[in-house]
């Protein structure tokens, strides 16, 4: 008997930089951008202290296209997608090991804060509502029931 697992994760936070668009062997698009998302809270003591986690994200196909073109530095994004450690061997030849997360689904939110608003609003009505797209099921998207 197989036990049910789930490896989902939906995050909220702004581009750490440009995404990186390049092409496997293969010819298929992947892009990286690393995602930081900031927590807020009050500690025992009434002291207000946040905490800010980094997160690797990966796009693939389609999916990697858009946020090559349109995850920039700064941006506020929405990712739903799964971990996945994978293991690699660094420049100097070192084993290294990394838990990323391979981004299903992508929605650009707010500005960056910097840059034209028309500038913002002619990008996303290029890149259309939706960043559904590669491997990922067609289904409702839970951002649309988030209240702010």
């Amino acid at each position: 008997m197989s036990e049910l697992g789930v490896n989902r994760i939906v995050l909220i936070g702004r581009s750490g930089g440009d995404a990186e668009l390049t092409y496997t062997a293969g010819g298929r698009p992947v892009a990286n951008f690393s995602l930081a998302v900031n927590e807020s809270f009050k500690s025992r003591d009434g002291e207000k202290k946040d905490h800010l986690e980094w997160f690797p994200c990966v796009c693939w196909n389609k999916l990697g296209e858009i946020a090559g073109q349109f995850v920039t530095k700064g941006k506020q994004v929405y990712v739903e997608g799964r971990l996945q450690t994978r293991k690699y061997d660094d420049r100097e030849g070192n084993a290294r090991k990394v838990v990323e997360v391979v981004v299903t689904q992508l929605r650009l939110l707010g500005g960056n804060g910097a840059g034209n608003g028309n500038e913002n609003a002619r990008r996303r009505e290029a890149a259309g509502s939706e960043r559904r797209t590669g491997n990922a099921p067609e289904q409702d998207n839970p951002a649309d029931d988030i209240p702010f």
